[in-house]
């Protein structure tokens, strides 16, 4: 018997938006069906989760995937939705300063310079794999915060799965990891 039922309450919903990696108190949610997806959907709607009912949303790579223009401030307001009070909120998006920098290193072979626009532009292998939006630190934070997130950081590492987040290219690392709070 779980803790949860012992205390007759429900365990704290953790969500992982476009998880592949099954861990123990996490609901993964993705918008291709899969064996390790409890959930078919996509960040923009979350409308199966109440209003702070969600302990912690986690998101490795996911973000670059909407629109700047239309979909992600508003994709980003429905993780602050469901969130609890005090609720954590990580996202790791591919660190755009970063990449660029690497990218114009002349001294890149034409395969190295392609594989960092595969991580610029997307891997381009279905439908959904094309990203629409760039980031850096100063304007997602900027974005955060006018939500109502607080305590944003950028953040080295999560250490919670074996992701995109924890990629290395050119000894530097390539996602913009950032955590932050609904107060």
């Amino acid at each position: 018997m779980s803790q949860a039922d012992r205390n007759n309450k429900p365990a704290p919903i953790r969500l992982h938006i476009g998880g592949h990696e099954k861990r123990e108190g996490w609901t993964i949610m993705d918008t291709l069906a899969g064996p390790h997806v409890d959930i078919v959907g996509n960040c923009r709607d979350l409308s199966q989760f109440a209003d702070g009912s969600v302990e912690e949303v986690y998101a490795s790579h996911v973000y670059e995937h909407l629109s700047y223009m239309t979909e992600l401030e508003p994709a980003l307001r429905e993780a602050f939705r469901v969130l609890k009070r005090g609720g954590l909120f990580r996202m790791g998006v591919p660190n755009l300063d970063v990449l660029c920098r690497l990218f114009v290193k002349f001294q890149h072979s034409m395969q190295v310079r392609q594989e960092l626009m595969r991580r610029i532009y997307g891997g381009q292998t279905d439908a959904y794999d094309y990203h629409k939006a760039g980031f850096w630190f100063e304007d997602l934070s900027d974005m955060l915060k006018e939500i109502g997130f607080s305590g944003v950081q950028r953040v080295d590492s999560f250490g919670l799965f074996k992701d995109t987040t924890e990629q290395v290219f050119d000894g530097q690392r390539i996602s913009l990891n950032v955590s932050a709070y609904k107060a």
